[in-house]
């Protein structure tokens, strides 16, 4: 009889270590799945972040193209700005010479009116 209590015995620890590594390799198989989980989460996002990025990268060309041709446009108005200033410049000069000629007219209106005043009628 104390050998088949024993061999319960054996048999119940058996049972036991044998659920216990059963538990064990569920636990760490469910962490395993999780961890795996989170991966494919970790790629899934980073392929969307790639996609989007690339968006972006779309729409910076797209801006690089567009400030070309804005620089392109500018420079052929330079040739426009530099005729406006010039004429700016010929209009300032223009408005001084009319100046000059105005202080003259002003001056022969007031020395024809002392002259008729003078003259004897």
């Amino acid at each position: 009889m104390g050998e088949k209590v024993a061999n319960e015995e054996v048999d119940k620890l058996s049972d036991t270590l044998n659920d216990l590594f059963t538990n064990v390799s569920t636990m760490i198989e469910g962490e395993l799945q999780g961890t795996n989980n989170l991966l494919e989460l970790l790629e899934k996002m980073n392929t969307r972040v790639a996609e989007e990025y690339k968006g972006l990268g779309d729409v910076a060309s797209g801006l690089r193209v567009f400030v070309e041709q804005l620089k392109e446009k500018n420079g052929n108005f330079d040739e426009y700005v530099q005729q406006i200033e010039a004429m700016e410049q010929q209009l300032t000069e223009f408005e001084a010479v009319v100046s000059v000629l105005d202080k003259h007219v002003s001056l022969l209106e007031s020395k024809v009116h002392s002259a008729y005043k003078q003259s004897p009628s």
